[in-house]
């Protein structure tokens, strides 16, 4: 059977994929199941003069969302800086994802990755060839305070490549970490990933991060990232309750 969305003509890392995501027409394939909130499967049509380029493209409307009581209102905008923040790290775990006026009005609209979708962090997470990256994953949910790491938001591509999704639940100010990466607790932090924190904390914050979040958020980011600089250590869980659910 075929897969039901289009292959992509563009790699992920491609720069052509973000002016694609950008610029290109958008239509919606159809909702995508066992979502809470408005998640719609896309077809994103590049223009000619960029190669009539194709990507499948997952797009969340602030329309979709329903309202939390714990989150304000704009979960699509945390989606947006979840990918700002990775590239600002120089990290390529976020698939692209940029802010678009779609169809169903403005909201996220990200590189939908053709992934092994029979797979998820606990079918592959104790493969040690994969232990960089996911330790790397670790650590930018520790950073951004992802209170929804689940083990199926994390994908493999065919390449072996680790991709994280679903960061909505993101960047709050309060310590609200929930994540299943608790593998690592108590391991030293990699040289190259204090290096990307250190540069995070030193550079200048990206214009499109300060559209995306708010003063406060920020402030606790910079203060979660000059934490981890202080114990380079991956923590571990003494409530034991830190864990979203369901797990996959």
């Amino acid at each position: 059977m075929a897969d039901p969305w289009p292959q992509p003509t563009l790699a992920p890392r491609d720069p052509n994929s973000i002016l694609v995501l950008q610029t290109g027409e958008i239509e919606i394939l159809g909702r995508m199941p066992w979502s809470s909130n408005g998640t719609y499967l896309t077809s994103v049509a590049g223009t000619e003069a960029m190669g009539d380029h194709v990507l499948p493209a997952i797009y969340k409307p602030a329309s979709g969302e329903k309202p939390l009581w714990d989150f304000p209102a704009g979960l699509w905008r945390r989606e947006v800086a979840a990918y700002e923040t990775a590239r600002w790290l120089g990290w390529w775990i976020v698939p692209p994802t940029v802010e678009v006026e779609g169809p169903l009005g403005i909201g996220s609209l990200q590189y939908f990755i053709p992934a092994r979708f029979d797979e998820h962090y606990f079918t592959f997470g104790t493969d040690p060839q994969l232990r960089n990256q996911l330790e790397r994953i670790c650590l930018f949910d520790l950073i951004t305070n992802n209170t929804d790491r689940k083990g199926g938001h994390i994908l493999i591509d065919q390449e072996d490549h680790c991709w994280g999704i679903d960061h909505g639940l993101s960047f709050h100010e309060e310590f609200k970490l929930r994540t299943v990466l608790w593998d690592f607790a108590g391991d030293e932090l990699s040289p190259e990933d204090v290096e990307a924190i250190e540069h995070l904390t030193a550079a200048s914050i990206p214009e499109g991060l300060t559209e995306l979040l708010t003063p406060a958020e920020i402030q606790a980011l910079m203060q979660r990232a000059s934490w981890v600089l202080e114990n380079p250590v991956f923590p571990s869980d003494p409530t034991g309750r830190r864990y979203p659910w369901p797990m996959v």
